[in-house]
């Protein structure tokens, strides 16, 4: 005699369960974004009742004397993120399409998986291979030969100003560069390899050369997606925070624009005064850091999400 069956939910019931539980975790996950975001304004308030807006616009950070502004730390951050995206956005570009078009094919597993390890190594490695072994290579071989070559140059020269010891804001965005590369790199690889082999090898079979055929085959065709691999890494970039603490300097100045002097970030300075600022303004005008870079991040994100949503609408239409 066969066994009876075990009792079952009907599959009414399992959806429903499944709706819920989808449902749930959806729920779940902007109740813990909006706890965040509140927690963020309590903990800031005292910084936001005191300075108002004027702590986006204020450049001093004065602890001793209890008076706060986030500048400097706002304009590390933004300069040393554009530098890291305008590194690594050709050259995650030229590694996919070297991977996808050129690459011969006992090649193409070995590298690939090689630029994947990079996103594997821990930040501090890359902060401390910065400052012990890059700064100093930086220094001697560019930041030196620039300085004699545009020495008494208008701006030039100030864009290359500073003591030649290897930190800065140019020292955070190659650091910088060089830990997003794995990641856009890898989503462009990937959405290259979706394009449909029968429209590439229409391509060629029209005469079209290799960059013809990603330029006007391949991008068009997977433009969303490399947007978003470039986003991904701009919010890598936004917030990493020990690479930059290592390299950045950590010096709260806007005397000078030069790519070679000490700065400060966001996440650089929560890392290093966080543990040590006493309940009051001081860990308030921390917080608010906090928030502004949530906020610049969420701003990140929706210009992301509109772009994309764009160039989804306009997908079909005559150029």
């Amino acid at each position: 005699m066969p066994p009876s069956p075990k009792p079952q939910l009907s599959g009414v019931l399992a959806d429903r369960v499944f709706g819920w539980l989808a449902r749930g975790a959806a729920l779940l996950t902007l109740a813990l974004l909006v706890a965040i975001l509140l927690s963020l304004v309590v903990g800031a308030w005292p910084a936001i009742s005191k300075y108002g807006l004027s702590f986006l616009t204020r450049s001093v950070w004065d602890p001793v004397q209890e008076d706060f502004g986030g500048l400097v730390m706002i304009y590390g951050t933004l300069v040393t993120s554009v530098i890291a995206l305008l590194i690594a956005v050709p050259v995650s570009f030229g590694i996919a399409l070297f991977l996808t078009e050129l690459s011969p094919a006992w090649f193409k597993r070995p590298l690939g998986t090689a630029i994947e390890l990079l996103a594997a190594v821990p930040s501090i490695v890359y902060g401390m291979w910065g400052l012990m072994v890059f700064g100093p290579i930086l220094a001697t071989y560019v930041q030196q030969p620039l300085q004699k070559l545009f020495h008494g140059v208008p701006y030039l020269g100030a864009l290359v100003s500073g003591p030649p010891v290897g930190i800065g804001i140019l020292s955070a965005g190659i650091i910088l560069a060089i830990m997003v590369i794995p990641f856009i790199a890898s989503v462009m690889r990937d959405v290259f390899e979706v394009t449909p082999p029968m429209l590439k090898e229409s391509a060629y079979a029209l005469g079209s050369t290799t960059w013809e055929v990603v330029w006007s085959v391949v991008l068009p065709y997977t433009k969303s997606g490399v947007v978003g691999g470039i986003m991904l890494g701009l919010g890598r970039a936004l917030g990493e925070t020990m690479a930059v603490t290592f390299v950045i300097g950590n010096m709260n100045q806007l005397d000078s624009l030069s790519l070679f002097e000490a700065a400060n970030s966001i996440t650089s300075a929560l890392a290093n005064e966080f543990a040590e600022a006493g309940p009051g303004l001081h860990q308030a005008s921390l917080i608010y850091l906090g928030l502004v870079l949530f906020f610049i991040t969420f701003v990140v994100l929706s210009l992301s999400k509109l772009l994309l949503a764009r160039l989804k609408k306009n997908e079909g239409s005559l150029a």
